[in-house]
């Protein structure tokens, strides 16, 4: 008994921490965290956008639909006036434009 045992700490000692850092790569890999080199260095996914430039990137097109929707509540403003204007009223401001 005590010779298997004595076998045994070692062989735990040697495969418990491999062990560990692969099982700890795989549950930030499965949660989208960067994985870890067995130096503790990290390694960022290829392809994908760091959380900083994704939110940049978010921020620049929601800056832009809302200048989009700007500009079409103005464009919906004046179509709104001109079906309710009577016509002779947009008539003259038409030829005024002219």
């Amino acid at each position: 008994m005590s010779n298997s045992l004595g076998l045994l700490i070692p062989l735990a000692a040697i495969t418990v921490g491999p062990i560990a850092w692969a099982f700890n790569n795989w549950v930030r890999a499965k949660h989208g965290y960067p994985i870890e080199t067995k130096k503790g260095q990290l390694i960022s996914r290829e392809g994908e956008l760091s959380t900083t430039r994704q939110t940049e990137l978010l921020v620049a097109e929601n800056e832009k639909l809302h200048g989009q929707i700007s500009r079409l509540e103005e464009r919906l403003a004046v179509l709104e006036r001109i079906a309710t204007d009577p016509a002779e009223r947009v008539s003259r401001e038409i030829d005024a434009l002219r």
